[in-house]
C-alpha cells in the first residue's frame, strides 16, 4: 500500500446501553443495559444546557482521544499534539432534533422573545461537531454530516479525504444518535440507539511519528445504489438496541476494531444504506498487519 495515502485507525470508543468497549460491541451487547451517563465519563461541568447527543458526543470524544493516546486522564492537560492537526467529522441525523422542536414550539405558541438564549445556539445542525472541537481544543477542519442512513460511513470517508488531501494529520470521527420522545415520534414509535461510537483516524505517517498503535486500516470505500457486493465479513448491530442511523457506520467500524484487537482476521466490511437499496455505502476494514 502507498504509505502516503494509507489511513489507519488508532483509537476507538463505544458507548451504548450494554456496551462500553469495542470488544463488548463486537461480541454483541446484551438486552437490558443501563442508559449511558455522560457525567460518569466527563464530569458534570459543561453538560448543562447541552442536548443529549452533544453530551454523549463529549463522552465519546474523550474516550476515543484517550484510547489513541491523544488526551490524558485529566482534560485540563489538553491534547498531546498540535491543536490544528486534529479535525472533527461528526455524523448524526436526529442529534439536536429535540432542541429544534422545542424552539419551534416556543416560536409558534409565543414569540421569539420567549425563546431561550441557551437553546438557540444549540439549534444549529453542526452543534455536535463544533461543541466537541471547542471542548477539547481540536482546531482542524470541522464538518457535520446529516445525510441519512449512509451518514456514518460517509463521515469516515470525509475524514480520510481530509487526511489524504493534507488538510489534517488526524481526524476524530464521531457518530451518535439520542433516544427521546421527539426522535421516537419521528421514527413512528421506534427507539434510537441512545449512544454511538467514535474513532481517531490518522495518516500512517502521523501515527508512526508518535509511535501510535494501529488498530485497523481503512480499505476501499464505495457509494451507490443497489446491494453491496460481498468483500468481507459483515457485522450487524443487535436489533434490540434500536435505530442506529447516523451512528451505524461508526459502530460497524468500531466492531471491526474489536475483532482485530482480539486477533480475529479481516477483512470486515461495513455496509449502511436504505432498506430499498436506493442509497448504499460500504467500507472495507483491514487488520492492522495490512499497514
Amino acid at each position: 500500500m502507498n504509505t502516503d495515502t494509507t489511513v489507519v485507525v488508532t483509537g476507538a470508543a463505544v458507548l451504548l446501553p450494554g456496551a462500553d468497549s469495542v470488544r463488548a460491541l463486537a461480541d454483541g451487547p446484551a438486552p437490558g443495559g443501563a442508559p449511558v451517563d455522560p457525567a460518569a465519563h466527563v464530569g458534570r461541568k459543561g453538560l448543562r444546557y447541552k442536548d443529549r447527543a452533544t453530551q454523549l458526543g463529549y463522552a465519546l470524544t474523550a474516550a476515543a482521544l484517550r484510547d489513541a493516546g491523544l488526551l490524558g486522564a485529566d482534560e485540563k492537560e489538553g491534547i498531546t499534539v498540535p491543536a490544528a492537526s486534529i479535525g472533527v467529522v461528526a455524523s448524526s441525523n436526529f442529534g439536536n432534533l429535540d432542541t429544534v422542536a422545542r424552539a419551534l414550539d416556543t416560536l409558534r405558541e409565543e414569540t421569539v422573545t420567549a425563546t431561550s438564549p441557551m437553546d438557540l445556539p444549540n439549534a444549529s445542525s453542526n452543534v455536535i461537531a463544533s461543541s466537541a472541537a471547542i471542548r477539547y481544543g481540536l482546531r482542524g477542519p470541522n464538518l457535520m454530516v446529516c445525510n441519512g442512513e449512509t451518514s456514518g460511513l460517509d463521515a469516515v470517508h470525509w475524514a480520510a479525504t481530509l487526511i489524504t488531501a493534507g488538510r489534517a494529520g488526524r481526524v476524530l470521527v464521531l457518530g451518535v444518535e439520542p433516544d427521546n420522545e421527539v426522535v421516537r415520534r419521528l421514527l413512528g414509535g421506534e427507539r434510537a440507539v441512545d449512544g454511538g461510537a467514535a474513532l481517531v483516524v490518522e495518516s500512517r505517517a502521523a501515527a508512526a511519528a508518535r509511535s501510535a498503535t494501529v488498530r485497523a486500516v481503512l480499505g476501499g470505500y464505495r457509494r451507490g445504489a443497489g446491494e453491496a457486493a460481498a468483500r468481507g465479513r459483515r457485522w450487524e448491530l443487535p436489533a434490540h438496541l434500536g435505530r442506529a442511523s447516523g451512528a451505524a457506520g461508526l459502530l460497524q467500524v468500531a466492531a471491526a476494531v474489536g475483532f482485530f484487537d482480539a486477533g480475529e482476521p479481516g477483512p470486515v466490511q461495513a455496509v449502511t444504506g436504505t432498506a430499498d437499496g436506493d442509497a448504499r455505502a460500504d467500507l472495507l476494514l483491514l487488520a492492522p498487519e495490512a499497514a
